[in-house]
């Protein structure tokens, strides 16, 4: 399959030069075309979830059920779900706190993640965390994190423990282009290197950070070669296609698990939506937006691609987008439908010193 490119110009590729999944990273890696195989179907249930999922709880904002923050996923899919596919149930996650991609491709209940959104007890974190801080051991992720890039040193931690205790994980620690600026992401690198730490730093660029152009705020916007001085291999990554996430994936999983230490990964892709819900996003174009959603949404080039290997047709992909907006219409008549947490729950959990 070949590489999609941008024009000169497109936002997708967030360069002036508008290269888009430059492949000639640091690494040195042989850069071939990701095959097409039937697991493309399984990536595109996913991130049908994800974004159905994402509707769905924008919706569920704009009606008040959802308090705080929210900061939804569309239109980034394809990183989380092409990563996701290259570890094993044993290797860790961290994040941000534009979470509930990552939480659903680990395999936790969409039930439980709306639960939570709606601050209800039958949330992963009982109804107390809310959009941005839930966990789940049982799929060995950790969180959902509010404060921008302080948990790249928490996912360094949980890769040292890997390698004190002899294991043959790998931790992916997925920050954004904002926090790609935070020195604790530079301590981190560090420390990794220091150490041949097994974990892929993986920066989901979506050009906006919070509300400022990656070219405005970064000196060095090619964020795959942010860590050179350190002697940390990088790849820049079309972000926007899943196959091309989970063959660049497979590659740095399988350096990591070598042991020969931490992997940067530059995933370029696009939010649709505003930083948060209540992020009105003036700083780009709609006719931008429009135009990234027409040329490169993952999900449209991944039923694009079915179609022509002929994985599946219309009518069974259609089907699968009835029975993913079944799922998501029961996660939220679960959140809904769950009591909120009792006055016994104040303190459960919550570390009080006297």
């Amino acid at each position: 399959m070949a590489q999609r490119r941008l024009k000169n110009g497109d936002a997708g590729a967030g360069t002036a030069n508008g290269a888009r999944a430059k492949r000639t990273g640091s690494s040195g890696r042989s850069k071939k075309s990701p095959a097409i195989s039937g697991e493309l179907l399984d990536y595109y249930r996913q991130m049908l979830l994800i974004r159905r999922f994402e509707e769905r709880a924008g919706q569920l904002y704009g009606m008040g059920l959802i308090g705080g923050f929210c900061h939804l996923y569309i239109g980034q899919e394809a990183v989380v779900v092409g990563l996701q596919a290259a570890i094993t149930a044993d290797d860790c996650v961290i994040t941000g706190y534009r979470d509930h991609g990552h939480m659903l491709a680990c395999g936790m209940d969409p039930r439980g993640v709306m639960a939570e959104l709606t601050g209800r007890s039958g949330g992963y974190s009982k109804g107390k965390g809310g959009s941005m801080h839930m966990f789940s051991r049982e799929k060995n992720f950790y969180g959902g994190h509010g404060i921008v890039g302080a948990w790249v040193p928490l996912g360094t931690g949980l890769a040292f423990a890997e390698k004190y205790n002899g294991t043959n994980n790998v931790v992916l620690t997925y920050f954004g282009d904002g926090a790609a600026n935070q020195g604790q992401v530079y301590e981190s690198f560090n420390m990794a290197e220091l150490w041949s730490l097994p974990i892929v730093f993986v920066v989901e660029n979506n050009q906006y950070a919070m509300g400022t152009s990656v070219t405005r705020s970064s000196a060095q916007t090619e964020l795959y070669r942010r860590g050179e001085s350190f002697t940390i291999q990088g790849e820049q990554v079309d972000g926007m296609d899943v196959l091309a996430v989970k063959e660049a994936g497979d590659w740095a999983v399988k350096h990591c698990r070598d042991g020969n230490g931490p992997i940067l990964l530059e995933m370029k892709t696009y939010r649709y939506r505003g930083h948060s819900m209540s992020d009105p996003a003036k700083y780009r174009s709609r006719e931008e937006v429009r135009r990234i959603r027409e040329e490169q949404d993952p999900i449209d080039h991944a039923r694009a691609l079915i179609l022509e290997a002929r994985l599946a047709d219309e009518d069974a992909l259609k089907e699968i987008d009835r029975e993913v907006r079944e799922v998501v219409a029961e996660a939220a008549a679960f959140a809904q439908e769950s009591p909120e947490p009792g006055p016994s729950e104040l303190h459960t959990d919550v570390l009080i010193e006297v």
